[in-house]
């Protein structure tokens, strides 16, 4: 195996259990925050608005990051139309597009979450909660997931180029 692509599966294999924890994290803050959303109204009769407000502004943290790793898994939305009808050089060759595919589009939305979080940044506005949070928190979502997907999208576009050679060097 190519010493850079056996690197990036290490890395990105420890990025996937950080995105997992930190995923499974995320989802606990929010289920906790609603459920004490709940029981402050019960018990008291009012509540704390920012725990209604919380698990929207973390909803991009949970999902934006996960894109890599359910690219590499497999379970990311896909057609499988094609994949199931080709053989051989033909379904490597559709791999290899759809990784570039990926790739391509995961470095322009990078680009534009990065433009999108830098406007914000210079805005300077805060969400409105009870806890003032600079709104390009949420935002720096997008360009962070899309870089995870970068990642993702070229180890398995290195895959993909490699079983190719070796799919060409079988058949001479």
């Amino acid at each position: 195996m190519n010493p850079f692509l056996k690197v990036l599966r290490q890395i990105n294999g420890a990025l996937e259990k950080l995105i997992a924890v930190t995923s499974s994290a995320i989802a606990a803050a929010m289920v906790s925050a609603l459920t004490l959303s709940a029981i402050t109204r019960y018990v008291s009769g009012t509540g704390y608005d920012w725990f209604i407000e919380l698990p929207p502004a973390l909803v991009p943290w949970m999902v934006f990051p996960l894109l890599g790793p359910l690219l590499r898994s497999g379970s990311h939305i896909q057609v499988d139309l094609l994949p199931n009808v080709l053989k051989g050089r033909s379904a490597l060759a559709l791999k290899i597009l759809v990784h570039v595919t990926m790739l391509s589009g995961a470095i322009i939305f990078f680009l534009a979450g990065n433009e999108a979080v830098s406007l914000f940044r210079r805005l300077g506005q805060l969400m409105e909660l009870e806890i003032e949070i600079p709104i390009w928190w949420m935002y720096l979502a997008f360009p962070a997931g899309f870089a995870v997907l970068i990642l993702f999208s070229f180890e398995l576009l290195l895959e993909a180029l490699r079983d190719f050679a070796r799919f060409e060097e079988a058949e001479t």
